[in-house]
């Protein structure tokens, strides 16, 4: 068992969404062991067959970089003939990833029969804003959406807010994405059978859900405040499925496990130990494509075609604690988001 470690919070209270028996600072166990296991998922049944006529794909939050995990999501959905649509906060940088997923593709990419269409448009999942404006494009653009993933993270980044006001890591892994997925279930409705793919993590298990200080004003731990973060995700996933049945929509989410990417740029390593790390990185974490597969699994795999409100690690269900199955919390926190998001006044 090995640690990842980091700046301590201020403040002398206990934080808001800290483990109760975990003391305060930027520290979670790392399992080894767990890390590269089982990431290999077998799609030879994949989208092509669960949606016959191409399916159309949106990835909320692409994150950028050659070591993003989404590229990696995006290659296998375009040879099966998905329209994809990245929604991206950087344009310039998203056009970028872009050129490089159809170089990817490789020569097959123009004009292939095999190979979808990829579109970039502007989303930041930091401004409400924004999620309506990009949700009304969508809507007047698109005629049927069959896959919405909600992919944007931020992860242990220093107290700031989003847009709205909202504290930044419950603002965007969160309320960013319920406003996304809410302003398009009409679409995916329509569009059923329809999936929808909530990238949560394991950290879960660290977070906790308290509602007197949702907007961490009271106090703010980056790790605990990002775990809390990643619970919301499979809180909104339960209640979500709950109120989808019989639509023809389902909605899991998955712990893409640790992967070599971006993520972490935030979390804060003593110098001396910047080499270990990248030493454990390359030898136990995940490559982003492997950090994918669970995302490719959910979102095309008829074996899953009526699996909802679930939660996978390693293309398999796992089981979750008592605190991500809490119904009475998931109507709760559904309810005081609809109203933080302004979709009740």
């Amino acid at each position: 068992m090995a640690c990842l470690g980091g700046t301590r919070s201020s403040g002398g209270g206990s934080c808001c969404c800290a483990h109760p028996r975990r003391a305060q600072g930027d520290v979670y166990p790392l399992d080894l062991h767990e890390a590269r296991a089982g990431y290999s998922c077998s799609l030879e049944s994949g989208l092509h067959q669960t949606h016959p006529s191409g399916a159309a794909v949106l990835v909320g939050g692409y994150r950028w970089g050659a070591a993003a995990t989404p590229k990696f999501a995006i290659v296998p959905l375009l040879r099966r003939r998905a329209r994809v649509i990245m929604g991206c906060r950087d344009r310039a940088r998203a056009e970028s990833a872009a050129r490089d997923i159809l170089a990817e593709l490789g020569p097959c990419a123009a004009g292939s029969a095999h190979d979808g269409d990829l579109l970039v448009r502007e989303l930041d999942l930091a401004s409400l804003r924004s999620v309506r404006r990009f949700c009304h494009r969508v809507l007047q653009e698109e005629p049927r959406l069959d896959v919405l993933i909600n992919n944007a993270g931020i992860f242990q980044c220093p107290y700031t807010k989003t847009e709205d006001g909202f504290e930044m890591q419950f603002g965007v892994n969160h309320l960013g994405h319920f406003l996304l997925t809410n302003l398009l279930l009409g679409l995916l409705k329509s569009s059923a059978p329809s999936r929808v793919v909530v990238v949560s993590s394991k950290l879960y298990k660290y977070g906790e859900i308290n509602f007197d200080d949702l907007n961490s004003e009271m106090n703010y731990n980056k790790s605990f405040c990002y775990s809390r973060s990643k619970l919301a995700n499979i809180l909104f996933t339960k209640e979500l499925a709950r109120r989808l049945e019989g639509t023809g929509v389902t909605v899991n989410a998955l712990h893409p496990g640790i992967c070599r990417t971006n993520l972490g740029r935030h979390v804060n390593v003593p110098l001396l130990a910047k080499p270990l790390l990248s030493f454990v990185s390359w030898a136990f974490f995940k490559t982003p494509l492997e950090g994918a597969q669970t995302s490719i699994y959910l979102a095309s795999s008829p074996d899953v075609e009526s699996v909802s409100g679930k939660y996978f690690g390693n293309c398999k269900e796992e089981e979750l604690l008592p605190k991500a199955t809490d119904d009475l919390v998931a109507r709760k926190l559904w309810d005081i988001s609809e109203v933080m998001v302004g979709l009740l006044k």
